[in-house]
């Protein structure tokens, strides 16, 4: 433990004490009451501090997070509470969530996303149609230059830009026919190259 961390720890165990101190003289009538309320309040201090030392395992249980297998060129995707799965692929060095969706055929960033990465949305022509679920919305065709998931880097990628209101970004079959294998099973996605 570093000087600071141990001066840290004096300072809050001389404070707790004379809070402790205080709490018991204001309350010396009912010690037996007082004493059991500190134990309660105790128990719930450690109980909080229990918690936050445990979040990182807690964590992956609750929302569990994609995880690339070095050497096999394979990421594993669980599936989210929703029922989706997302993937955080690194585009020119940004991060950029997407939700994965084999129902569609391009990779599609939303209007927020494409700016995020560097692409100047005020000027792209949408001029090409794509039908959705909601129907038919216009896009602007796109080229990512270097598309990044673990240590698998793609460049060139072609993408488009959604001129309408979108959630998340959407990583269609453009990109994951990159894979030779797309599995899902026990509630994750498997793609290796």
């Amino acid at each position: 433990m570093e000087t600071d961390n141990v001066a840290q720890l004096i300072y809050l165990v001389l404070l707790g004490c004379m809070v402790a101190g205080w709490f018991f003289v204001q309350n010396r009538q009912n010690l037996g009451k007082t004493a059991q309320q500190a134990a309660v309040w105790g128990l719930i201090f450690i109980g909080v501090i229990a918690a936050v030392g445990l979040w990182s395992d807690i964590r992956d249980n609750v929302s569990p997070q994609q995880s690339y297998i070095e050497g096999q060129a394979t990421v594993e995707v669980p599936r989210s509470s929703d029922g989706h799965y997302y993937l955080v692929l690194e585009i020119d060095g940004t991060p950029v969530e997407f939700v994965v969706d084999t129902g569609a055929s391009d990779v599609v960033l939303t209007k927020a996303d494409a700016e995020n990465i560097g692409i100047d949305v005020e000027n792209l022509f949408f001029g090409d149609i794509a039908n959705t679920a909601n129907g038919e919305v216009r896009t602007a065709r796109v080229k990512l230059k270097n598309v990044r998931l673990g240590d698998i880097t793609d460049l060139t990628v072609r993408a488009s830009v959604n001129e309408g209101e979108m959630e998340k970004s959407l990583l269609g079959m453009s990109y994951l026919q990159r894979y030779h294998r797309i599995e899902i099973s026990a509630g994750k996605l498997i793609l290796q190259r």
